[in-house]
């Protein structure tokens, strides 16, 4: 995750190349650094760089790291003449090594010779089962592909052997999720708190597949983790609040008194309503008449 410090300095650097100030190698090596991709702006500043040869020779050894990272830029930005000529550039220098065959590979994928690609990954994998990157181009090619099914295989097998990897398991939950499948996304959120308990994106996720499954005892669930959405965020979570709201009137509609924490229950919705209400009347203060209409829809009795 970038912070906001590392973020004010890529957007100034940005603006500082942009307004002709210099910093492009500094550009794209904190590009790099913080695993951004940028595609545009390191195609232009990049390809800039190489076709300079004094600028390319003063950058000694880095300059092979160079023509890697323009290379894949230049296949985002669909300049796949310049993707093959760099890769050929570094075919000459490095003979047969995985890294170059992997840029290859990509390569075949953004022509969308899909067999082809399917065909060098896994040859590549045979040799080296760990490259977490051939993991990853398996699954980004089945979604080009629009086979989610095969996504989610290839997702599954790479959490196999990459169990720590929580980028996965959470895009491997919001894939669940477009195709309805709510118990199997709700494993993947489970993972993802067991692993990161304090990030409030997580709870805030999980509690809205609980929420959609439904039943009482999953609306008890999802209400606790919209509320430790907003314990996280400072009461700042609108969404959550707006969660605690639904999941008490739900809970209310179903067990029609015969819940016996009715008390708690309307207590919460009242409190969540309340800093809504707040919240719209300091941000967005015409759309207070439509929120107050939406909540009296969601009353619950006390």
């Amino acid at each position: 995750m970038v912070s906001k410090t590392e973020e004010d300095q890529l957007i100034r650097l940005e603006n500082q190349v942009e307004n002709g100030g210099g910093g492009a190698w500094e550009y794209l090596c904190l590009v790099r650094k913080l695993k951004l991709r940028r595609s545009d702006k390191v195609f232009k500043y990049g390809s800039a760089i190489l076709s300079d040869h004094k600028k390319r020779s003063a950058l000694g050894p880095e300059e092979w790291t160079l023509y890697e990272q323009v290379a894949i830029a230049a296949m985002d930005c669909q300049r796949l003449d310049v993707a093959k000529e760099y890769i050929k550039v570094l075919q000459g220098k490095f003979h047969d090594s995985k890294r170059v065959g992997r840029l290859e590979a990509m390569l075949l994928e953004a022509k969308g010779l899909w067999a082809e690609a399917e065909k060098a990954y896994s040859s590549l994998l045979e040799e080296s089962q760990f490259d977490q990157v051939i993991h990853k181009r398996r699954v980004a090619m089945a979604k080009a592909q629009g086979n989610l099914s095969g996504a989610i295989e290839w997702l599954n097998k790479y959490l196999e052997i990459f169990m720590a990897d929580h980028d996965a398991w959470r895009e491997l939950a919001e894939i669940y999720v477009s195709l309805q499948m709510y118990k199997q996304a709700a494993f993947c959120y489970e993972e993802l708190l067991l692993s990161h308990p304090t990030i409030p994106l997580y709870h805030l996720s999980y509690a809205d597949v609980l929420y959609t499954l439904g039943g009482v005892e999953n609306l008890h669930a999802a209400k606790k983790y919209y509320a430790a959405t907003i314990d996280l965020t400072g009461g700042k979570n609108t969404r959550a609040l707006f969660g605690i709201c639904l999941c008490a009137s739900a809970i209310a509609q179903l067990t029609r008194g015969r819940n016996k924490d009715d008390k708690e229950n309307s207590e919460l919705h009242s409190l969540s309503a309340a800093a809504l209400e707040k919240a719209y009347k300091q941000e967005s203060p015409t759309k207070v008449s439509v929120l107050s209409s939406a909540l009296r829809s969601l009353k619950v009795s006390s």
